[in-house]
């Protein structure tokens, strides 16, 4: 055994305990999120913290409401189909007059296109105890009747108010032919079936598109529509599948099945009704300017300018975000697994100090370069399409760093 003076020793263990600091180690990971939550902020998506910033760079599926999400959220008023007693002019002032209690995009799309038609010709009636009835329509009470608008299924549900032929008829023509359909009763006879479309994001398809080149291998809509309006849309835009006729616990029930399947899912809405199904996900994000303040304080995430091209960014964010902490963290234990042995060996104080804070430095300016981070456009010769301080990031299939 070698005698060493206790100057020599003391100065020895210090210059350990120096290359053992876990400064860079500690920082490695802080820097890299706050950077990639500040450049999300940057371009226009809000994300709460570090989870699920992380937790959205390890998805392999995601799932997506219709209405005002994978669709404009302006649907229109596109047919009115009167059965036999009532006058079209009749199904409208009805349906005018109680939707304009309701706050749904499909109430607004009837407002607007029954105001349009019947050009003032005809007075709604008064309306009294508006009800909504979840997940399935609205319920009134005109001129002393009960006012039933809903989906179809709603009537299958309720005693005594079974679809007839002609309005079952009428109504399977409507959806055969993508629309979204309402039927409406007052008292004890139906006046007919109104319906709805809404179009698809102009950006939906390359959205999925960019997805899909990101990893991200299931795209599944869940919906309240009918399943002919779901696989319609869904095919419009590109996503693997289509899940229609759900009602807000089903969807729930959905998010929960995909997460015992695949570990990790999101959900992207943008109402109420999308709430739960946003709380049991991985990841709940929601449409920013369109978003109800339920799904907005609901949401881990929030495309703020309403754009669904933003979250192709995100994702891509997300994911380099990961790659910069992997980064940091081998660099940080790689420095600290050779300093340690080289100081019990020898090294001086002053180069541990010198190579200790360097790797604290490099660390930060690796999780720095996030803030630099751009969407390249394919056969854009390579050239990014977003800047560092842009507010929108252009749509892109690639991704830097």
């Amino acid at each position: 055994m070698i005698d060493e003076p206790f100057a020599a020793s003391f100065y020895r263990a210090m210059a350990v305990l120096v290359a053992a600091s876990p400064c860079a180690l500690a920082i490695s990971v802080p820097s890299a999120v706050l950077s990639g939550v500040a450049r999300a902020g940057r371009g226009g998506v809000l994300v709460k913290g570090g989870g699920p910033l992380e937790n959205l760079g390890t998805l392999t599926s995601i799932a997506f409401d219709k209405t005002g999400t994978l669709t404009e959220g302006k649907p229109r008023l596109t047919d009115v189909v009167a059965v036999a007693g009532a006058t079209e002019d009749q199904l409208l002032a009805v349906a005018l007059a109680v939707e304009e209690h309701s706050d749904h995009p499909l109430a607004s799309a009837v407002v607007g296109g029954a105001r349009e038609r019947l050009a003032g010709r005809v007075r709604p009636p008064a309306v009294a105890d508006v009800k909504s009835i979840t997940g399935r329509g609205i319920e009134a009470q005109v001129a002393g009747e009960r006012v039933l608008i809903g989906k179809p299924v709603l009537f299958s549900e309720l005693p005594d108010v079974a679809l007839t032929a002609e309005v079952s008829a009428a109504n399977d023509k409507l959806v055969a032919a993508g629309r979204t359909t309402m039927v409406v009763r007052q008292g004890a006879r139906f006046l007919g079936v109104i319906g709805v479309m809404d179009t698809p994001r102009p950006v939906a398809a390359q959205v999925m598109a960019e997805l899909r080149a990101l990893g991200i291998e299931r795209l599944i809509m869940i919906s309240g529509d009918n399943q002919q309006v779901a696989d319609a849309v869904a095919k419009t835009v590109g996503l693997t599948e289509a899940r229609g006729d759900l009602m807000p616990e089903h969807k729930v029930e959905a998010i929960k099945k995909l997460r015992e399947e695949h570990g990790k899912v999101a959900m992207v809405g943008d109402g109420v009704n999308d709430a739960p199904a946003m709380a049991n996900a991985t990841v709940g994000i929601a449409m920013g300017a369109a978003g109800s303040d339920v799904a907005l304080e609901t949401a881990d995430v929030a495309l703020m300018a309403d754009d669904l091209a933003q979250l192709p960014f995100a994702v891509g964010l997300s994911r380099s975000t990961s790659r910069i902490i992997k980064q940091n963290l081998w660099v940080s234990l790689g420095v600290v697994a050779v300093l340690i042995p080289a100081t019990i060996f020898g090294l001086n104080i002053g180069t541990a100090v010198l190579f200790h804070e360097g790797s604290t430095v490099i660390v930060v300016i690796n999780a720095l370069r996030l803030l630099a981070y751009k969407v390249k456009t394919p056969g854009a010769g390579g050239a990014a399409a977003g800047s560092a301080g842009s507010p929108m990031p252009s749509r892109a299939a690639s991704t830097e760093p």
